[in-house]
């Protein structure tokens, strides 16, 4: 019999909304929020109007806003907007789902293009997950366990450079991360899929019960 396997988007499925603006929000204030993007309003337009690829617009405004950020300091903001948000953030129909899927032993992924650094600290405190690193061990990575597989940003010397050490994960990029993930051949897998928008396409499609824009009831 197939292994079931849930795999969720968590901006805008799992979430009310997008949490990169929510993040920096939290972590730089409102003031420095609005002067940030302000400066980066051109870049932005150009990204709307598909001059500018995304991932580099994302990229740029995350380094502005965090490179030279040690990243002692940086995890304990993430740990800090997962405790202050969750309640905020979180669809309690997806939470639940999730937390039934892990009750039952299936495996679960998270697959976001959000930094994988402030995503997991979400997930920390759920019974009987393991919110694992993309390179967790084998222990890690069984039956009933939660893995996160966001976009991974660079450090050199303790600090944040500002780049991201993967590519975005959006798009196609989730399905490679997937694959990587779930080594064994397809039909090994049931996979059953979550997503809301553009950037979930390629994974729902990939999924043997794809559900769009799920938990908003």
């Amino acid at each position: 019999m197939p292994q079931t396997v849930y795999i969720f988007d968590f901006d805008g499925t799992l979430t009310t909304r997008d949490t990169l603006l929510e993040f920096i929000r939290y972590a730089k204030g409102t003031g420095a929020f609005v002067i940030g993007f302000l400066l980066h309003a051109p870049l932005l337009v150009a990204m709307k109007l598909r001059l500018y690829p995304n991932y580099k617009a994302k990229q740029r405004i995350f380094s502005y806003y965090f490179k030279g950020c040690r990243l002692t300091d940086f995890d304990d903001i993430c740990r800090r907007f997962a405790r202050d948000h969750s309640s905020k953030l979180l669809r309690p129909q997806g939470l639940a789902t999730l937390r039934q899927a892990l009750e039952a032993r299936h495996r679960v992924l998270i697959v976001s293009a959000s930094i994988d650094n402030w995503v997991r600290p979400f997930f920390s405190q759920i019974p009987a997950a393991t919110a694992a690193r993309p390179d967790s061990t084998p222990a890690e990575a069984e039956q009933g366990a939660l893995t996160v597989l966001g976009t991974r940003i660079e450090i050199r010397d303790g600090r944040l450079t500002g780049r991201f050490l993967t590519p975005n994960c959006y798009g196609a990029e989730k399905v490679r991360r997937v694959l990587e993930t779930l080594t064994e051949p397809r039909s090994h897998y049931h996979i059953i899929a979550f997503g809301d928008s553009r950037g979930d396409k390629e994974l729902l499609n990939y999924a043997d019960e794809p559900h769009y824009k799920p938990f908003r009831r």
